[in-house]
């Protein structure tokens, strides 16, 4: 039964770049509001070979956007809820684990050569630049999402290339780090960004260890990032 899954994708874009969906190993980096949509939308494509890369668990605050929060998954280890309903999806897929917050110290631990296509959906401004020198060292194909907060408006979501993006508070923080760092990413890499900007009117005593502060964001919104993602590797992998 597994075969007719994804009949529908073949119909598409035929039995070739199926069988190359099928071979491409992705390495996704925060399973969260944009994270999370990127691997539902991979694997539902006939993506078999995905890790997730995490070390946070399932807060209420979650439910409103991220795919593996529920009222029944609070508490548990982000990954694992990810991988559990990824794996609903298609029982066969690949799906790999990693819970831990990738930072200067657990970077050594990951191979970034062992996959054909690097997701960043890091939150943190500090952990976020060190994903991106170390992803576009690798020479794999490289995806980011810019900041997927303080937004409401689908219309105003672009692909654009790194150095070439406007309006985005994200971009312009990570683009000056880089500069007065004077350590810059080793190639181009594509992003997905908005140039909407808005500001909280409500309240919330949610904390974060490694963000200045919490912003509101939305579902339609955060997903609408991480399946633009997803949808530039599936057209990656299509066209070679």
């Amino acid at each position: 039964m597994e075969t007719t899954y994804f009949d529908r994708t073949a119909l598409l874009v035929g039995d070739e770049a199926m069988g190359r969906i099928a071979r491409a190993r992705v390495i996704l980096f925060g399973v969260g509001g944009v994270g999370s949509w990127v691997a539902e939308s991979l694997v539902r494509t006939g993506i078999r070979h995905i890790t997730l890369v995490d070390s946070d668990r399932v807060a209420p605050t979650n439910v409103n956007r991220q795919m593996p929060a529920t009222s029944e998954t609070i508490g548990e280890i982000k990954t694992e809820a990810a991988r559990r309903r990824l794996l609903a999806i298609n029982p066969e897929a690949d799906v790999r684990t990693l819970t831990l917050f990738y930072d200067a110290e657990t970077a050594p631990q990951i191979d970034l050569v062992e996959y054909d296509y690097i997701v960043d959906a890091i939150d943190s401004l500090k952990d976020k630049a060190l994903l991106i020198l170390n992803a576009t060292r690798s020479g794999r194909k490289f995806f980011s999402s810019m900041g997927a907060a303080l937004k409401m408006d689908p219309t105003r979501i672009k692909v654009g290339e790194f150095w070439s993006v406007k309006g985005c508070p994200l971009a312009r923080a990570l683009r000056q780090r880089f500069k007065k760092e004077k350590t810059y990413p080793a190639r181009k890499f594509t992003c997905v960004y908005s140039d909407e900007l808005l500001e909280n009117n409500g309240q919330t005593e949610e904390t974060c260890d490694y963000k200045a502060r919490i912003n509101g964001s939305l579902c339609h919104i955060t997903a609408i990032f991480g399946m633009t993602i997803a949808g530039e590797i599936v057209k990656d992998i299509c066209r070679n």
